[in-house]
């Protein structure tokens, strides 16, 4: 019955095999279950609703991903996206989380109507490479300073703004370890390495004093302060259009490369280099999307750790339904994840920022029309602690060089587009 649902001998793949991808995805990713109620607590949420949130949102996302698209492709909350509604909407723009989670709602809403309704290949195709790694790398440096501040490493100053911090201080230094021993566990291609990192400093945090024991297992904190707290009406005005846009655009565009990446890693894609079934992955996308707007979590997104379990072998949606079921599992660990400590985690954003900075090395930097809306979208991006700011400035930017360089013509009509609604922003809002 699984080898017909699933299509496991079409794709050469067997039940063996999709268990042990499914696993070694959920390993690779399960930092989230740690990190995104970290974040989103500093944005006044509640830790352990958040945590039961971030995972039935993971379940959800999966189980749409792997039974209705057939695709090993897991789903969680993102980190990036995360860190925006804590940072930039939040606190950046002094916005309620209610408000935020409304966005997200939206968000999720206009994702799914351009994925049914087939807009999605204008809107992927209207944006420019070099503006989608300008926006991953802008938010992998995003996530960058927020880990420095949170550890300690980085303070403010009254005349440079920003500083070293205490590097002495046990925080700085376990933070500073626990980049060091991601990196290199994740060198040796070490299944984990974040979650094992994020364990070790927990651990030693015990052994020290620095965080004390709350239990090892219970039942899954209520939802209640986060369930259906979403302000939909509140996050339907015309202010909040740039935060709505940014919080769809970077998911996306994150989907959109994750599928096409592990597309291309399982060797999925059609004869034409296209995704089949494209439309259902995205489904799944903006679906868990909006039923975690109403959980109480930020975004759900496709996880590029999905490209874990593609290398163990997972070729079909059975591998996106185990991880689901070890989501389930973990959901009665909360007293253990609430012991966590924030530079425990910093190192984990760090790395991500590794990760997410390495488009810039596709960029041309030879070619100024090129090279200067990177720089601009990333240092506005880091600098202004706004997402939204920094694609904004980004567009302009590269619309600008473009047109007054004499190659309008490579533009597209997104292009125009988006910069025009900026534009607009900046002058009347």
């Amino acid at each position: 019955m699984l080898d017909q649902f699933f299509k496991l001998s079409e794709r050469g793949t067997s039940i063996k095999t999709e268990v042990i991808a499914g696993l070694t995805t959920f390993l690779t990713m399960s930092y989230i279950i740690v990190l995104n109620p970290d974040v989103l607590g500093m944005a006044g949420m509640d830790k352990g609703a958040v945590f039961t949130a971030t995972i039935i949102a993971a379940i959800v996302g999966s189980l749409i991903m792997g039974l209705y698209a057939n695709y090993p492709v897991v789903l969680a909350p993102g980190v990036g996206l995360s860190a925006f509604f804590t940072f930039g909407v939040v606190m950046g723009m002094g916005h309620t989380w209610e408000v935020a989670l409304g966005a997200v709602f939206f968000s999720g809403l206009v994702f799914l109507l351009i994925s049914i309704f087939k807009i999605r290949q204008w809107v992927i195709d209207s944006i420019p490479m070099t503006l989608r790694y300008a926006i991953a790398a802008g938010i992998g440096f995003f996530l960058a300073i927020i880990a420095l501040k949170n550890s300690g490493l980085v303070v403010a100053h009254p005349a440079t703004f920003v500083t070293l911090g205490d590097v002495t201080k046990p925080e700085s230094l376990l933070t500073l370890f626990g980049l060091l021993s991601i990196a290199i566990l994740a060198y040796r291609k070490v299944i984990g390495s974040v979650m094992i990192t994020i364990v070790g400093i927990t651990i030693i945090a015990l052994a020290v004093g620095m965080v004390e024991f709350n239990g090892f297992m219970s039942m899954p904190p209520s939802l209640e302060p986060t369930y259906m707290k979403l302000d939909i009406a509140a996050a339907f005005d015309v202010a909040m259009i740039g935060v709505i846009f940014a919080f769809l655009f970077v998911d996306l565009f994150d989907t959109s490369g994750t599928l096409i990446a592990v597309a291309h890693q399982g060797d999925m894609l059609d004869k034409d280099g296209k995704l089949p079934n494209m439309k259902k992955a995205m489904t799944a996308d903006s679906v868990a999307t909006i039923i975690g707007s109403a959980l109480g979590t930020s975004t759900t997104t496709s996880f590029i750790e999905s490209g874990a379990g593609i290398s163990a072998g997972g070729r079909t949606g059975l591998t996106a339904v185990v991880a689901a079921g070890l989501f389930l599992v973990a959901l009665f660990f909360a007293p253990l994840v609430s012991i966590v400590p924030a530079y425990a985690t910093a190192p984990a954003l760090l790395f991500v920022a590794v990760l997410m900075s390495a488009g810039l090395a596709k960029i041309d930097w030879s070619d100024l029309t090129e090279a200067v809306p990177v720089l601009v979208t990333v240092l506005i991006m880091t600098f202004t602690f706004s997402i939204v700011q920094g694609i904004a400035f980004g567009f302009i930017a590269y619309m600008v060089m473009k047109v007054f360089t004499g190659q309008a013509s490579v533009l597209s009509s997104g292009v125009y587009v988006v910069s025009a609604l900026f534009i607009a922003k900046f002058i009347f809002l």
